[in-house]
């Protein structure tokens, strides 16, 4: 602790004075209010390197790929907390937010995570052509299934064919001269994988867009924190409506009535898992 107080609290991010608030080094108020879109912002937050136009591009792509997809748990949860709180609308966000797991928004990281494993235990360099990276792909897959393991960002509930967010983005990923390794990898999983599970699964946009952050260079450690960042946004109109057209109420109600009395089962000695 003393050593901290007397070296200082090292920060590259904001400071403030009597006078002035820097940001990253600049001037908040000259250089980057309505110089810096939000987007690339929250890039060069993360990094404290100001991203290029192409990563901007593929990065806010990501954003709006992750801010709202309708009636999901992590929806639901805010609206109905809001209901409860209306005056906390931190509460309602907040508790959207923590719905970000393995089954929604979470996948973003566990993609990212997965196919940098992947590429760290390559012998030698990535492929450069797509016959090289089928082959890793298709190691991949079979250990996977050997293992009976999922292969996070395959498969989606609604979406059974083709993520319509997932082409868009290696479009925009390959226009901005930025589709490397973990896209590449990915997109592999997707061409082979029929081959092994003996069905077609589309590669999801939770996946792709961790794919694409991976590419970026950002923290696999802060992938989720990103999903996050996108549905803020989402949720934030989720409440909006909410104002305008509540529902939380009728899905409260839609519970609430129709719920089935049953006789208590006590759970077996350990429990769920024996």
């Amino acid at each position: 602790m003393a050593d901290s107080v007397n070296g200082g609290y090292p920060t590259a991010l904001g400071a403030s004075t009597p006078t002035s608030i820097t940001l990253l080094g600049h001037d908040l108020a000259d250089e980057v209010m309505g110089k810096v879109g939000f987007g690339e912002l929250a890039f060069w937050l993360a990094t404290q390197r100001r991203p290029t136009p192409g990563e901007t591009r593929v990065f806010e792509a990501v954003l709006a790929a992750l801010a709202d997809h309708g009636f999901t748990p992590t929806a639901i949860v805010t609206r109905l907390t809001y209901l409860s709180a209306p005056d906390s609308v931190q509460g309602a966000l907040a508790a959207g937010l923590l719905g970000g797991g393995s089954r929604f928004l979470g996948v973003t990281e566990d993609s990212g995570r997965f196919l940098h494993d992947v590429l760290t235990s390559l012998d030698g360099p990535p492929p450069d052509d797509d016959a090289g990276w089928d082959a890793v792909a298709l190691d991949v897959v079979s250990a996977q299934r050997t293992a009976a393991r999922r292969i996070p960002g395959l498969g989606h509930h609604v979406h059974k064919e083709v993520d319509p967010r997932t082409p868009r983005l290696f479009q925009i990923a390959e226009e901005e001269g930025l589709l490397g390794p973990h896209l590449s990898l990915f997109a592999a999983i997707g061409r082979v994988h029929p081959r092994v599970l003996g069905r077609t699964l589309p590669l999801n946009g939770a996946g792709v867009c961790g794919a694409a952050l991976a590419d970026l260079g950002l923290p696999l450690e802060l992938l989720r924190g990103f999903a996050l960042l996108a549905r803020t946004a989402g949720l934030i109109g989720q409440l909006a409506e909410e104002l305008r057209r509540p529902v939380a109420n009728e899905i409260f109600l839609s519970v609430d009535l129709n719920h089935r009395s049953v006789s208590p089962e006590p759970h077996p000695p350990g429990g769920s898992h024996g």
